[in-house]
């Protein structure tokens, strides 16, 4: 019996007693017997029964018509000739039982029956019991209806639908989309949305115009889905440009000012700039800027740049501090600053939630109930239902988890007030009419309003008192002077104005129009001259925003959107100014000057501004009286371009020495690599023939380490360790920069000879471990060996900034050393400085002198004797070129491909042939291996090129402000004070760039502004 035949009798006799046979082989007759079976009168032979029995037992169902009737005899035929229903009976007769046990005959019917219920009862489909219904008793209401439905099946339909009810899913996805768009079932969606990546209170709005990333647990906006480059160029150089800062983070520090300056001053430094103890910051006027080190490790372990503002004294002997920083930093302060101050974790606190069941969860309880009655068109539930509220702030926090910390030695306490303050930025020289246009001074109110809520309860109570009135009218007389002045950078830098203000909304035009200045109104006004001198006075920098009570009765108590267009329906003039009385909210804001582009000297002021600081859940009602002025937003992609304008380090992407930078650099060459990856081999660029070692990521570690290796091997840091020197100077060599040579050499693709550059010095990769010079430069901090730094020193950096500066023939630079109170270059004075940072970078910025577009990581490098005077005789001269390199690793992925292709096209001869299978460590070895790119160590990147390589561009573009190719990078210390001390007096800082994807180098005067 074949395999099949078996399988199908099991299944037959699954359910079957013991008792109960079947034929072992059925015959391919009616009758169902087998050979034995055959009725004596059927005229075929032997031979033909088993030419039917092999064909009966071939492969495959057989459906030929002389399977069951013999030749010559049809269908209708059956049964009248010989060997029809004659020889069935006979072979049935044969195998009746003469007689039966009933017990046993009895258990085996009811097996069989038992079995037929069971294959009845069990659906064969997922199909609902409606849908098993003939067609012609199918109707449309059966879905939500069980009545439609035959009462046979009523109870059947009601077990599925309590079934599905406890496995449905979401309710979203199927629900139309008027449903969806209903405001509760949008405010739950969103707030399902908002528990992964915080939304900022402008999301939506930001969410329909520009492009969104998701960065750092925030959804935020890129850039604008429409052109608008130029435009919020303009915006910010002529009127006025808007940014949603709401991301960034803020923790308070409250405690005994001793006790939080004491701990403070470890973890930044006064060589930097300013610090927490600074005069005019401590006091609440101005707001401060610094970078934040780890304790007692400066210049090392930086932490990242930081904004803090100090609340003015009010008698109390306990201070707060507010410290802004970027969400790529947080973590890594807030660390710092518990461990500074010994704060011990919370404990996680119980917060019972109260025990509503919303209208939706008793509906979804209660689907198969009701599924047979009909809907109704009012729904009195609605009476009943708890609204669902929106998220406001941080919607990921959760609410058993305390965000404050105290130190039980010390008193002090660290919150996080992240997403619980606002935070918008207005940039160019017109903020001051947006601001005065959009912003009105609250009016005083002496009585309640006639509710039962806490509306304005905290505003009056301080109406009350005269002193408070009195500082909230010098405050608002100030800032209705500020619409006289011309520009933010007018004002001190960092000024601080606390104001309370009515609600924006009520001020809102009818259409968008332009804020613009009336400069006539305060012409000649010794207030405002005022102002200029002497800045804002320190109580008016005083705002109620600091009392969090205050703040979350303002939330709470905000007039919605709904209610104030109701009152705006029942004006009796519409369109006129709306009137809220004493019921219109006061809330407290803070407004902080930013100060725009100060280093340098071009562009003086330049990208200044406001940075509003507001209650949450005021975003939107302060948002969009503003673009009802005519503010043109922006964002992430804006800020950067904000930054570069005022040649200013970004955070995180322009701090490669701290912890997020780091990361940052890792994601950027991850995502660069991937996206080189997906373009085909043929329409990538070598970079190992364009000489860049590195076009995805910039090894500072290996940068400074390669410079202080030449350092120690020159011994002397004037001369150089070539036997050459003057072919050294000649071709821009340098200490002991490896020996060149051009080799002609046929391209294989083209089969032209090509210029290729070969290191064939064993020196061109340095051991700097055995060599040793005359100056010790070991005598430093351990961990400095170890790893770079970023010189941030002010006093070094101004000193640097002179050394760059030409004479031009004119002997200007000296005039300006001599100004500024530096010295001058000399040994005694830059050697100190090599002794002390070995490992540094600076901030440098670098304007080409001709055409160029500089590019993310562009090399930056010291140009020959030759480059140098070839410019000096020809002013059109672009620059030198870079000979093109061999690709040493191109053979090496060749025969890593043919290798590959060779085992997947023969598999079988590899198997058979165990000799001609590949070495799996050579396999292994290779797999990193890709066409273009340097795969193995890096050797020294200084001296790889024919132009030693000084430093690396991280933002670089064509500059609106300048009006030429602009970049902003890092270049290494010691190869800098060599570059300057070795140039000639009159081409002091000149350097050249070179993107990583090209050969050409181009000439560019290197800066550095403080």
């Amino acid at each position: 019996m074949s395999g099949a035949r078996e399988k199908k009798r099991a299944k037959k006799m699954r359910n079957q007693p013991a008792s109960v046979t079947l034929p072992a082989e059925p015959g391919p007759f009616p009758g169902g017997g087998g050979r034995a079976s055959l009725p004596s009168g059927d005229i075929r032979s032997e031979q033909q029964y088993q030419h039917q029995k092999f064909l009966n037992q071939s492969s495959g169902p057989s459906y030929r018509k002389d399977q069951y009737f013999p030749k010559g005899q049809n269908r209708g035929e059956r049964g009248r000739g010989r060997g029809g229903w004659q020889g069935g009976r006979q072979s049935i007769a044969e195998e009746m039982p003469k007689y039966i046990t009933v017990s046993t005959f009895a258990q085996a019917r009811a097996a069989e029956i038992n079995a037929m219920l069971k294959a009845v009862a069990q659906k064969s489909s997922n199909s609902l019991v409606f849908q098993t219904l003939p067609r012609h008793m199918r109707r449309r209401a059966m879905s939500h209806n069980i009545k439609r439905l035959p009462r046979r099946l009523q109870e059947i339909a009601r077990k599925e639908a309590e079934k599905a009810v406890h496995q449905k899913k979401e309710q979203s996805k199927t629900k139309c989309r008027k449903a969806r768009r209903r405001h509760i079932n949008l405010v739950a969606e969103f707030n399902r949305r908002q528990r992964k990546n915080i939304w900022l209170e402008t999301h939506i709005w930001h969410a329909k115009r520009f492009h969104m990333v998701k960065k750092w647990g925030y959804c935020l906006g890129d850039s604008p889905t429409e052109k608008s480059y130029r435009a919020c160029y303009r915006a910010m150089t002529k009127h006025c440009l808007l940014q949603d800062l709401s991301y960034y983070c803020c923790l308070e520090l409250t405690g005994k000012e001793n006790e939080l300056l004491k701990q403070l001053t470890r973890i930044c430094s006064i060589d930097t700039g300013l610090t927490f103890e600074e005069a005019c910051c401590l006091s609440g006027r101005f707001e401060g800027s610094l970078n934040l080190y780890r304790a007692d490790r400066y210049p090392e372990d930086l932490l990242g740049p930081v904004t803090f503002i100090w609340k003015p004294r009010d008698g109390s002997e306990n201070r707060r501090l507010w410290i802004w920083m970027h969400p790529a930093l947080k973590q890594d302060i807030l660390r710092e600053l518990k461990a500074v101050f010994q704060c011990s974790e919370p404990e996680e606190i119980y917060i019972p939630e109260p025990i509503t069941t919303s209208v939706q969860e008793e509906k979804q309880m209660d689907v198969f109930l009701s599924l047979g009655k009909k809907r109704k068109k009012e729904d009195k539930e609605g009476e009943k239902a708890v609204p669902v509220k929106k998220i406001i702030g941080d919607g990921t926090r959760d609410p058993f988890q305390s965000y404050s910390w105290i130190s039980q030695t010390t008193g002090i306490e660290i919150s996080d007030r992240t997403m619980e303050i606002l935070r918008y930025r207005l940039i160019g020289p017109l903020s001051h009419a947006v601001l005065t246009e959009t912003l009105k001074a609250a009016s005083l109110q002496t009585e309640m309003p006639d509710s039962e809520t806490e509306l304005n309860n905290w505003w009056v109570e301080n109406c009350k008192d005269s002193e408070k009135v009195s500082l909230h009218q010098r405050q608002s007389a100030i800032f209705e002077l500020l619409e006289g002045i011309s520009s933010p950078s007018e004002m001190p830098p960092g000024t601080i104005l606390g104001l309370t203000v009515g609600d924006p909304r009520v001020n809102l035009p009818k259409k968008k129009t332009k804020a613009m200045p009336d400069f006539e109104k305060y012409q000649d006004n010794d207030k405002v001259r005022q102002l200029y001198l002497k800045g804002v006075p320190v109580d008016c920098a005083h705002s109620f925003i600091w009392d969090q009570d205050i703040c979350k009765n303002v939330t709470e108590n905000k007039i919605s959107e709904q209610d104030l267009n109701h009152m705006r329906a029942q004006l009796l003039v519409p369109g006129s100014h709306l009137d809220l009385g004493p019921c219109e909210s006061a809330i407290p804001i803070l407004l902080v000057q930013q100060p725009g582009k100060m280093a340098g000297e071009d562009r003086p002021g330049w990208g200044s501004g406001w940075d509003i600081y507001l209650p949450k859940g005021w975003g939107m009602a302060f948002w969009i009286p503003f673009i009802y002025r005519g503010v043109r937003v922006g964002g992430l992609q804006e800020a950067l371009k904000h930054s570069e304008y005022q040649r200013t380090p970004h955070t995180p992407n322009d701090f490669p020495d701290c912890q997020a930078g780091m990361q940052f650099a890792k994601e950027r060459e991850t995502s660069l690599l991937e996206k080189f990856k997906r373009r085909p081999p043929a329409k990538r660029a070598n970079y190992v023939k364009l000489g860049t070692l590195s076009p995805f990521i910039c090894p500072w570690g290996q940068l400074t380490k390669n410079w202080e290796g030449r350092m120690k091997s020159s011994g002397e840091f004037l001369q150089p360790s070539s036997p050459h020197p003057e072919r050294c100077a000649t071709e821009g060599h340098s200490f002991c920069d490896p020996k060149e040579e051009v080799i002609k050499e046929a391209s294989p693709e083209t089969g032209e000879v090509e210029d290729t550059m070969e290191i064939t010095s064993s020196e061109g990769v340095l051991k700097t471990e055995d060599v040793t010079g005359i100056q010790d430069f070991g005598e430093r901090h351990e961990t400095m060996a170890s790893d770079f730094i970023v010189l941030r020193s002010e006093k070094l950096l101004m000193q640097l900034s002179a050394w760059c500066y030409p004479t031009a023939g004119k002997d200007r630079r000296v005039r300006l050393v001599s100004r500024l109170g530096q010295k001058e270059m000399t040994e005694d004075v830059f050697l100190p400085i090599l002794m002390s940072y070995p490992r540094a970078l600076v901030w440098v910025n670098l304007s080409l002198l001709r055409k160029g577009n500089p590019e993310l990581h562009a090399m930056i490098c010291i140009p020959t004797e030759d480059d140098l005077l070839h410019l000096s005789k020809d002013k059109l001269f672009c620059g030198p070129q870079e000979p093109k390199h061999r690709d040493i690793f191109k053979h090496k992925v060749q025969k890593l491909k043919e290798e590959k292709k060779k085992k997947k096209d023969n598999t079988k001869a590899l198997e058979s042939d165990p000799l001609s299978i590949p070495d799996k460590e050579t396999t292994e070895e290779h797999e990193d291996l890709i066409l273009g790119l340097w795969s193995d160590a890096l050797p020294d990147v200084t001296s790889h090129c024919s132009r030693t390589l000084l430093g690396y561009v991280t933002r670089g573009d064509f500059s609106l402000a300048a009006g030429c190719g602009e970049a902003l990078g890092f270049v290494s210390l010691t190869g800098l004070l060599y570059m300057l001390h070795n140039q000639p007096a009159d081409k002091k800082g000149l350097v050249l760039l070179r993107t990583p994807a090209s050969l050409q180098y181009r000439f560019a005067r290197l800066n550095i502004e403080v």
